[in-house]
């Protein structure tokens, strides 16, 4: 699906194919690629063929490629579900001209809405200042779409390590595992990425006007936070980690104690009953009874409050 807003006359015109061949800066949006509809832009736009294979294959690494005609750009975002590591990731294609912007994406959108959306409100200060601003928009909004993910990662993150201090629990650690994979996920994607967004911030691309470089470099600002962000939450991962580690040491660690504890108070016990359990004469009578039944009673007794003297219970 194709939908194009088109600056014509001072005012922007929004519509299907019909509208590719007028004159003036457009944006082009390209819902669901196929090789029709990118086979027709290609031959329309002279698109490169290698960029047009790889808007046909949406499993492209970042990226910023220089053609005759054209500027090629890939760039990543992730959305998320109920839970934070249900991450959809979201790849956009963008080719960039002096007059003309193609985005192509296989799924919609929030910010891609809500752009199409100021750019009807507010075509002047949109398409009508270029169509790298409109590169900026929305690499923009598929920039502080992550913001909301990264919180949301920080909150689940803290609440797990209540949880291990609380009681930790085994499926705490397969939680663990799934936010750092998680985690791998978002710094594979968004590490490259910062260097495309610093490349667009730096002048010398033709298709770049100066004054929107500095609009380049506040979105490279925010890859730069997030990226901070998760390094941060890198570290708290590795430290939940061995929080859960150290709390399952303890807690074996007591149980061994206790154990340990029941061991020594029926030792004593045991050899009395073995001992006074001989088949011997010599070891009856009301004198030898008296004095198992002391010592069977008496030494666990002194056990305990022995322990409880050097505060092993």
């Amino acid at each position: 699906m194709i939908q194009v807003c088109l600056w014509e006359d001072g005012r922007a015109v929004s519509g299907g194919e019909e509208l590719l061949d007028r004159p003036g800066p457009k944006w082009i949006d390209v819902l669901e690629p196929d090789a029709e509809v990118m086979g027709r832009l290609a031959e329309r736009f002279q698109l490169h063929r290698l960029a047009v294979e790889d808007c046909l294959h949406l499993d492209q690494r970042p990226k910023l490629e220089e053609y005759p005609h054209h500027q090629f750009i890939v760039m990543q975002g992730f959305s998320c579900g109920p839970d934070v590591t249900e991450l959809t990731l979201h790849e956009q294609h963008f080719f960039l001209a002096q007059d003309w912007l193609i985005s192509v994406h296989a799924l919609k959108l929030p910010g891609h809405e809500a752009v199409r959306r100021r750019v009807k409100d507010d075509p002047a200060g949109t398409l009508g200042r270029g169509v790298d601003v409109i590169l900026y928009l929305l690499a923009d909004s598929l920039v502080d779409a992550q913001f909301p993910i990264m919180d949301d990662f920080g909150d689940r993150l803290d609440e797990l390590e209540d949880a291990i201090f609380a009681q930790p629990d085994p499926e705490h650690l397969q939680r663990i595992f799934q936010l750092k994979r998680a985690l791998v996920t978002l710094r594979r994607v968004l590490s490259p990425q910062r260097d495309v967004v610093g490349m667009l911030s730096r002048r010398g691309i033709p298709q770049i006007q100066e004054k929107t470089t500095l609009y380049f470099r506040d979105v490279y600002d925010h890859l730069v936070r997030l990226y901070e962000q998760i390094d941060a939450s890198r570290d708290v991962v590795g430290n939940v980690m061995d929080g859960y580690l150290s709390m399952v040491a303890q807690r074996t660690n007591d149980i061994s104690k206790q154990l340990t504890i029941f061991a020594t108070l029926f030792l004593p016990l045991s050899f009395i009953v073995g001992f006074f359990g001989q088949n011997f004469e010599q070891l009856t009578g009301t004198g030898w009874y008296a004095a198992m039944w002391v010592t069977m009673v008496g030494f666990p007794v002194g056990l305990v409050v022995w322990f409880k003297y050097k505060k092993w219970i």
